[in-house]
């Protein structure tokens, strides 16, 4: 009965992490809106100090660095999100990026199937169609708005922030040390830029170390130990309020406008991602 409440404890804790990191994460948007930047240099800056946050974090838990194909491949995946979330959000509005980024659940069934031959039932197939369905609104809106390459960004960023989640069940695998090498050449890639760069207002530099160390740092410190004892569908229901708070946040501090297709695409697929997923863990209870 002990042991049982010690799980209970530890169960609520990661989830509370989880939950923690996901309104880091929505702060991104507000953020990179506010600096006056190239998407690349707002990227290596942030990570810049997101890599104080994590190579602390890995001294105070004596976690050994690694590296590894797996490890590899996660960090591209890592540095893919991170970049493309900043590029998107300079390209497009706040909302397009994040629900469009939200189509990573999508993904990970695509990349299931093409990669690991897992054969997709109809509750897949469905959860894809009307999440395409979804995304066709964005772009729809984005002809007249002059967003295609933001949307088209932030649509890839869904797929690379799959192969995040996909990696962290993979053999040999260390979703931590993925954080760090990403994050590492999220700086290297964005330096240039960053060098070129003339205006250094103090809310400029604020907001790159908000973003570092909360919406990047913390926040990815958070969700790598909250996943340890939070299943990845209830982690995956708790993320859903990111798409949900960021673009508010953007409309009420920045006044940023969304279309009516865009809204209309944006509950279109964060419904279908979460009925989705309730109906997959109701299903997987019944099961157990």
């Amino acid at each position: 009965m002990q042991r049982q409440d010690v799980d209970l404890r530890e169960r609520r804790r990661g989830t509370l992490f989880v939950f923690i990191a996901a309104v880091l994460y929505s702060i991104g948007g507000l953020c990179i809106k506010v600096i006056p930047w190239n998407g690349m240099s707002i990227n290596s800056a942030r990570n810049i100090v997101a890599l104080l946050v994590v190579g602390g974090y890995l001294l105070l838990s004596r976690h050994r660095l690694r590296f590894n194909r797996w490890i590899a491949l996660g960090t591209i995946s890592v540095c893919g999100t991170n970049v493309l979330f900043s590029l998107a959000n300079k390209l497009t509005t706040a909302a397009n990026t994040i629900v469009l980024q939200f189509t990573a659940p999508i993904f990970v069934i695509l990349l299931g199937i093409l990669f690991w031959k897992k054969r997709p039932e109809k509750l897949d197939i469905a959860a894809c169609v009307l999440v395409l369905l979804g995304v066709v609104c964005f772009f729809v809106d984005s002809l007249e708005a002059g967003e295609m390459l933001g949307n088209v960004l932030a649509l890839i960023s869904g797929l690379t922030y799959a192969g995040v989640f996909l990696l962290n069940d993979m053999p040999d695998a260390d979703p931590i040390s993925s954080v760090f090498w990403g994050d590492t050449l999220s700086v290297a890639l964005g330096f240039p830029f960053l060098l070129q760069e003339t205006v250094f207002t103090p809310a400029a530099l604020a907001s790159a170390v908000v973003l570092g160390a909360f919406q990047v740092g913390l926040a990815y410190v958070l969700m790598c130990i909250g996943l340890r004892t939070t299943p990845a569908v209830t982690a995956s229901l708790i993320s859903g309020i990111e798409p949900v708070l960021n673009p508010i946040l953007v409309a009420v501090f920045y006044h940023e406008r969304i279309g009516l297709l865009s809204m209309v695409g944006a509950a279109v697929v964060v419904v279908s991602v979460v009925v989705y997923n309730v109906l997959r863990s109701r299903r997987g209870a019944l099961t157990a």
